[in-house]
């Protein structure tokens, strides 16, 4: 799995530790699955715990909580997704431009 999808879990996840796989799927827009398999790779690389909670159904529920490692880890998935997100801004920028260029260019023909 890519940094992006473990960069948007981390960040949804310190935010809020209480969601369940199930509503994190949803909001990240993955699969159950996806959300399972990417939890437990930051569970194994020790950047996440797990936690037993009650919730207010009064059934037990999982709470997720980022280590020291996983803090540090998040930093370092934040400058790679910004450095990645900022390459692909340019680069559509770019695209943007030459486009606009090009239908200018028709236009006065």
């Amino acid at each position: 799995m890519g940094d992006d999808i473990h960069y948007k879990l981390i960040r949804l996840i310190e935010a809020n530790p209480e969601l369940s796989q199930r509503e994190v799927a949803r909001r990240l827009d993955v699969s159950l699955g996806k959300v399972n398999y990417c939890l437990q790779a930051l569970i194994r690389k020790g950047w996440i715990k797990v936690t037993n909670f009650k919730n207010s159904q009064n059934k037990a529920a999982y709470m997720y909580m980022l280590t020291p490692r996983g803090i540090k880890g998040k930093l370092d998935l934040a400058t790679r997704f910004l450095q990645a997100k900022v390459s692909e801004y340019e680069s559509l920028r770019m695209e943007i431009e030459q486009i606009r260029q090009e239908t200018a260019d028709r236009a006065t023909k």
